[in-house]
């Protein structure tokens, strides 16, 4: 009996979702439970995201997008959004030793404008470095909000139709994919957020419509490969129609 209740929810590594995104939620909330500074969770997030790629890369799992820094995190404290941006620096910096290796790439999706030339610069040089890697990409939505990507993505087609370009009567669903930050990537077959938060909060708007979702109560830091594991357990139970019977 229990040989068959562990064979019974065994993951199948074979039927993963070719797509996974993240909201890495509860950084904040997990520092304070332990009286420290908000900056001391979102280390522990980044080391916590150190340990779900490296899980992931033994996996056929494709794409993982994560949720990094909005559009709307501006209006945190200044120190807090400093520290952030450093400790992005830190990441990309040392990326292949922290999140890279040799089969890993690493792409940024987000608007540049409000990041500092420094940053910019190691996003660029991180993203040339890694772009012919294929076992696993990994998309940071920094600066990233799902409406200013799609607004984004109105404006250039816009400026494609008044150049003659694009015909209006060609746009389509396909036309407004090429556009998007996340181009070329399929949509996330499964979208997680740790934390209790049954929310969103402006992620992958226009890529998210036959996504699963799962929530969980667990702050980010300790949302540990293990956890993921049931996330991955669910999403396998789970029928997509995509619409139809």
């Amino acid at each position: 009996m229990g040989f068959f209740v562990r064979h019974k929810n065994a993951l199948d590594k074979q039927n993963l979702p070719e797509h996974i995104a993240i909201i890495m939620d509860g950084n904040g909330r997990w520092a304070k439970k332990r009286g420290l500074m908000r900056s001391a969770g979102h280390t522990m997030g980044a080391k916590n995201l150190e340990k779900i790629v490296k899980y992931l890369g033994d996996t056929n799992v494709k794409y993982l997008t994560v949720y990094a820094f909005s559009t709307e995190n501006w209006k945190r404290p200044k120190e807090e959004v400093d520290a952030l941006m450093k400790l992005l620096e830190k990441y990309l910096r040392d990326y292949d030793n922290l999140l890279g290796g040799e089969d890993v790439r690493l792409k940024v999706i987000g608007r540049k404008e409000g990041l500092s030339k420094t940053l910019i610069d190691l996003i660029d040089e991180v993203e040339e470095k890694s772009k012919n890697r294929k076992k696993l990409t990994i998309n940071i939505a920094l600066n990233y909000g799902g409406r200013q990507e799609i607004t984004d993505a109105v404006k250039i087609i816009a400026n494609k139709v008044k150049q003659g370009e694009i015909d209006v009567c060609d746009i389509n669903e396909d036309t407004i994919n090429d556009y998007i930050y996340t181009a070329s990537v399929p949509d996330p077959d499964l979208i997680i957020r740790p934390s209790g938060e049954l929310r969103l909060s402006n992620f992958l708007l226009w890529q998210c419509a036959y996504s699963e979702f799962w929530f969980s109560e667990i702050l980010w830091p300790d949302f540990t490969p293990d956890k993921l594991e049931k996330a991955l357990l669910d999403f396998q139970k789970r029928n997509r129609r995509f619409g139809g019977v």
